[in-house]
């Protein structure tokens, strides 16, 4: 097989090593992550898509399907990039609750549909993020609490498995496909285009609230008190802030279910917090769930790092409040629980979580020394929280470096690995996070 011959088996873009615009289409949303393709192929449709599985298995060589990139390992030496985010396409059944949307679907573009009939996905905080990529990676949202994981909804995949054919996977007819997809990550199958629930989202309230960093503790406090006995539609993330050449900064984070009346009942302990620096809390559009956050939006070199907690006890409380953060940009704690607590395990392998809190640490890495100083300081974290952190990962938070393993049961995993061989035999399909690595 050569260059020429992937090629002419797609009607979509072909870029090469040496190519113009090679370098730029091969890198991840991650700047800081480098990924050392063969070959960058723009699918345009679902039939260039198989054509390149084809393609890959007829010359022994490996594809790996992203649309963005925003999850991406860096775990592509010599692979076939195969680029999604072409396949467009949302379609909104209001009547049935249901949307489909092809693999290159960003979740802005699913709110901004399904938000006029008072309905949602189960989207997390970036609107910019692909439904497939976050969906496969299980899908953690800030509607979870109250509805679980994003893949549990999930009705059905369009795919092309390893040996390039297309199929319709459901429950019914590939139960073995459609349980490793809901969670399990890409390794199984190209999803071309996946339909899933949606659910009631008839008011929305939320927001960030901001203190100066000297008002840690007292958040922190009601941030606490809050989540130990919030409803499962109240989401609540507390955040340590602390930005270049600014004072450090807290916030927290709130998105809810329900009107402006009773959420503000709900974080009335915030509001007697004094300093408040500002309060963009407001009855939200659906569509404009990701102002709450406000994640960014442009491609930047980052290292990140995820840990579930058992508890957040006292213990806990002080490592997060006073432990150094340089050259941390953020310490971040995510109340989990819920929905996502009882998940079905026959629903997908990646629930139930049954740890409470979720800490997420974001350095920049825009250089090697950085990146190393990042990831010091984030181990530093974890060793100081101790016993509190169970191990487990969720898949969509695994970084550079770790394995799939972390984010997955034992029994799962052994699942996982089982129909990757049988599925995969030839090993044509590579995720950015491989069960069998």
């Amino acid at each position: 097989m050569t260059n020429t011959d992937l090629r002419g088996a797609v009607e979509g873009r072909v870029l090469l090593p040496g190519d113009d615009g090679f370098e730029e289409t091969a890198k991840p949303w991650n700047l800081a992550i480098r990924q050392p393709v063969a070959a960058v192929v723009e699918a345009r449709d679902a039939a260039d898509v198989a054509a390149v599985v084809r393609y890959a298995g007829r010359a022994g060589l490996t594809v790996s399907a992203q649309a963005g990139g925003h999850g991406a390992s860096g775990d592509t030496e010599g692979v076939i990039l195969l680029r999604t985010g072409l396949l467009g396409g949302v379609e909104v059944r209001a009547g049935e609750r249901v949307a489909r949307v092809g693999a290159g679907v960003k979740w802005g573009e699913v709110l901004a549909a399904a938000g006029p009939s008072g309905l949602t996905g189960l989207a997390g905080s970036s609107p910019i993020v692909s439904v497939t990529g976050y969906t496969l990676g299980g899908g953690l949202s800030w509607f979870g609490r109250r509805y679980g994981f994003a893949a549990d909804g999930v009705r059905s995949f369009d795919v092309v498995q390893a040996d390039g054919e297309p199929a319709t996977v459901t429950a019914d007819s590939d139960p073995d496909l459609f349980w490793a997809l809901r969670g399990g990550g890409g390794d199984f199958a190209v999803v071309t285009a996946v339909e899933f629930e949606l659910h009631p989202a008839p008011a929305l309230y939320g927001g960030r609230m901001i203190w100066p960093g000297h008002r840690a503790r007292e958040v922190f406090d009601a941030f606490r008190e809050i989540t130990f006995q919030a409803p499962d539609e109240l989401s609540l993330w507390f955040n340590r802030v602390q930005l270049p050449q600014a004072p450090p900064m807290v916030t927290v984070d709130a998105a809810f279910l329900g009107d402006e009346t009773d959420g503000r009942a709900l974080l009335g302990s915030l509001d007697k917090i004094d300093d408040v620096i500002a309060d963009k809390r407001r009855p939200m559009a659906v569509a404009d769930l990701g102002d709450i956050s406000t994640d960014p939006t442009d491609p930047s070199p980052g290292r990140s790092r995820g840990e579930l907690l058992t508890a957040l006890d006292d213990t806990a409380a002080e490592i997060l409040l006073d432990a150094p953060m340089e050259p941390l940009l953020g310490v971040q704690l995510r109340h989990l629980g819920g929905a996502l607590s009882t998940a079905r395990p026959d629903a997908g392998p990646s629930g139930p979580l049954t740890e409470p809190y979720l800490v997420y640490l974001l350095g920049l890495a825009l250089n090697p020394e950085m990146a190393r100083a990042t990831g010091v300081r984030q181990e530093r974290f974890a060793e100081a929280l101790g016993g509190l952190v169970s191990g487990r990962k969720p898949y969509t938070m695994l970084g550079s470096g770790e394995r799939a393993a972390a984010a997955f049961t034992e029994a799962d995993l052994a699942r996982l690995r089982e129909i990757k061989r049988a599925r995969d035999p030839h090993g044509v399909l590579r995720a950015n996070f491989p069960v069998l690595a």
